[in-house]
């Protein structure tokens, strides 16, 4: 059985190691060493856009990645993306339970905005 502990409660075990066992998606996680477009990853990762896509949702939705929204006087705002997480560690408790720990990365108030900026779009 495994257990979870983790700095964000709603962080979903089996999704996080699902996510951590595609090639692509961990490829995704090494090359955002700044916050980068889904075109932007695209290109750098060498993944098609469509599959950058579902990648980045899947990763947004475990937790790993947290999205922004660069705001254009144009209308067209673009989503960018960035590593929400310092580490994840698996560990065997005393009761020979495993213990996953999900460490998210302090949210700066440029961070929050942004989480609440793109959760405001989702739901529009």
């Amino acid at each position: 059985m495994l257990r979870e502990r983790s700095t964000r409660d709603e962080t979903d075990l089996q999704s996080v190691l699902t996510v951590l066992d595609d090639p692509a998606s961990r490829t995704i996680i090494r090359r955002l060493s700044e916050p980068m477009t889904a075109s932007e990853l695209s290109e750098v990762c060498d993944i098609p856009l469509s599959t950058t896509y579902r990648k980045l949702e899947r990763l947004t939705e475990a937790g790993l990645l947290v999205e922004s929204t660069d705001v254009r006087t144009d209308g067209h705002h673009t989503a960018r993306y960035d590593v929400a997480f310092d580490s994840v560690t698996i560990a065997l408790a005393e009761d020979r339970q495993f213990e996953v720990t999900l460490e998210q990365r302090a949210a700066t108030p440029e961070d929050r905005l942004a989480a609440m900026w793109a959760e405001v779009r989702r739901e529009s």
